[in-house]
């Protein structure tokens, strides 16, 4: 939103085939949001090890974090590819669904544990496991996708970032990464209120 952000997100390759992806949203923005965004890059090589493991990425962030966030929250989400054996596995701390794009058909995928710092050591979140094949399509995104509001007051929502998906099945990811951005632009009356985080990641082999 500004020149420093509360969303953040990282990329844990571990070999060819196999790839973790991690998106967070501090709760607010400006620089104290940024500040905890930082903390949250620096923990994720601490759970470097675990990447295979959504629900033990999660439980290693919210130990870390949870030290140092002093009443702030933070959402996120975390996926893990692994092409070789064809699955995919997901878990998420309050975070918005993942979409998976597949065959023709678009999913809302929950999979919530609770956010951070709010149980440092007691919090648990539960793992869902998918099939992946090639042609399948996810999106990671933060709140501030559904959140911004036009005029009336109406959020640009669920059903329209799903609208957008639908319509664009083949489009490259940064297509459609530049199309959803272009489309939340234009729905918002007012100057953006929020960060914007996306990743749209396609199976290809």
């Amino acid at each position: 939103m500004t020149e420093v952000a509360g969303d953040f997100y990282e990329f844990i390759p571990v070999d060819q085939n196999r790839v973790g992806f991690l998106v967070a949203d501090v709760c607010g923005h400006g620089v104290p949001a940024a500040l905890i965004a930082s903390m949250v890059k620096v923990a994720v090589q601490m759970v470097v090890p675990c990447a295979n493991d959504p629900g033990a990425v999660l439980r290693g962030l919210n130990r870390v974090l949870s030290r140092q966030l002093r009443g702030q929250l933070v959402s996120a989400a975390y996926l893990w590819l692994d092409t070789e054996n064809r699955r995919a596995l997901y878990s998420a701390a309050g975070h918005p669904p993942l979409l998976r794009w597949r065959q023709g058909e678009l999913e809302q995928i929950e999979s919530n544990g609770i956010l951070f710092g709010v149980m440092p050591e007691s919090a648990e979140y539960p793992v869902c496991t998918m099939p992946i094949a090639p042609g399948d399509r996810f999106l990671l995104y933060t709140d501030g996708v559904t959140e911004p509001q036009n005029a009336n007051g109406d959020s640009f929502g669920d059903s329209r970032l799903e609208q957008v998906l639908r319509s664009n099945p083949s489009s490259p990811p940064s297509e459609l990464s530049d199309r959803l951005l272009s489309e939340i632009r234009h729905w918002s009356s007012m100057s953006q209120q929020d960060d914007i985080t996306l990743i749209v990641i396609d199976v290809v082999q």
